[in-house]
């Protein structure tokens, strides 16, 4: 069986990376997105395609439009996947160090990449769209003097050279993402029996304590809430939407505590039931 999985990015990309990790050992035809909300339209034109996207990394936060693009898009998650996310530094295998006068990847590689970029001030920062797209752009354009800063596994794809591993600031970098199905596709794919984390959203009447009932609601069921992220609600000032996590090990009294939350919300949706990856 070949998985289809629309992505941001190009092959090499960490969206790549992360795919054929989640299917490893499988076959993975990749379809190549310039932008996330292309990904998603992709798979309204194609039920049976699936989608990768990332979610939050721990260094940068959430990737809040991605939440909006997900509760607009009517597809459901159907796993996720933590990637540790480790850049390098390449560049054409004719150039060295003392050759380099500009660096390119995207704004979020050269963040978490600062302390190193410090070090190097000789080097231009210029921001693309994509990380392993700059290792394509230059290897493609024959660009001397410029360097990429992405996935080592980038350079082996596109004929680069690979100068310095490891370079990003912070060693515990990873990015969380998630494989996402449209609704039909998912019933086929999701296993009942393995199914331990939830991600659902809703807004909450304002008024005082509106919150702390639904948590209280969990507690009682005993749901550990993993994640809770608060997105304003456009043209209503100071309200807002709530997206959770939820882990359980007993899928009944999940169930029930969703039942019993549901008359506590507004405009309650369930964005996906899947298996938690392990830490």
């Amino acid at each position: 069986m070949i998985h289809r999985v629309a992505i941001q990015g190009i092959e090499g990309s960490f969206h790549d990376i992360a795919a054929r990790h989640y299917y490893e050992g499988e076959d993975v035809e990749l379809v190549c997105c310039d932008t996330f909300e292309q990904v998603f339209d992709e798979m309204s034109r194609d039920p049976r395609l699936m989608g990768l996207v990332a979610i939050e990394n721990t260094i940068a936060g959430s990737l809040l439009h991605n939440y909006e693009l997900l509760r607009d898009s009517g597809v459901t998650i159907i796993g996720e996947f933590k990637l540790h996310i480790s850049h390098s530094i390449m560049c054409l295998p004719e150039d060295d160090w003392e050759d380099l006068k500009e660096v390119n990847s995207h704004p979020v590689a050269l963040m978490q990449c600062r302390d190193f970029l410090s070090r190097h001030k000789e080097l231009k920062k210029v921001e693309v769209s994509d990380t392993a797209g700059a290792a394509a752009d230059i290897s493609r354009g024959h660009m001397r003097g410029h360097a990429a800063i992405c996935h080592k596994d980038a350079a082996k794809r596109y004929g680069m050279k690979v100068l310095e591993e490891g370079i990003e600031t912070n060693k515990h970098n990873f990015t969380r993402f998630l494989m996402l199905a449209n609704q039909q596709e998912a019933i086929s794919l999701r296993n009942l029996q393995e199914v331990n984390k939830s991600s659902l959203v809703f807004t909450l009447p304002h008024e005082e304590g509106s919150l702390s009932a639904i948590l209280s609601v969990l507690s009682f069921y005993k749901l550990n809430l993993t994640k809770i992220q608060s997105l304003p609600i456009i043209g209503k000032e100071w309200q807002y939407m709530f997206y959770i996590d939820l882990s359980f090990n007993d899928y009944t009294r999940y169930r029930q505590a969703i039942n019993a939350i549901s008359p506590l919300t507004r405009n309650l949706k369930l964005l996906g039931e899947y298996k938690a990856v392990k830490d």
